[in-house]
């Protein structure tokens, strides 16, 4: 299995429409060859902090994820969001092998 995590940081106060919007995603992800799951994580001491996390059968399901024109929809839709601040936000995005479960 592989995991990635995109984690980034918002106000407080942006919180909930952050996840009111990962609520109400386009699960276009989830129709992806490989694909495994969705899960948002929010940071129970920072509420501003998410992490999206994905998880895939293998890193290639992943790599043909973010190479597909689904993934590239999704981000421009991101930087055109109504709210500059959010659609300014940049994650910090990790990646992991699962080696042991």
């Amino acid at each position: 299995m592989y995991v990635v995590h995109s984690t980034f940081s918002v106000g407080d106060h942006q919180a909930e429409e952050v996840i009111s919007i990962y609520k109400n995603r386009s699960r276009l992800v989830d129709k992806t060859e490989g694909f495994q799951h969705f899960l948002l994580l929010q940071n129970d001491k920072k509420p501003g902090e998410l992490t999206v996390q994905l998880a895939f059968q293998t890193k290639d399901a992943y790599l043909s994820w973010v190479r597909s024109e689904e993934f590239k929809k999704i981000h421009e839709l991101e930087k055109n969001y109504p709210d500059k601040e959010l659609s300014a936000v940049i994650p910090t995005v990790r990646q992991f092998k699962v080696v042991a479960t």
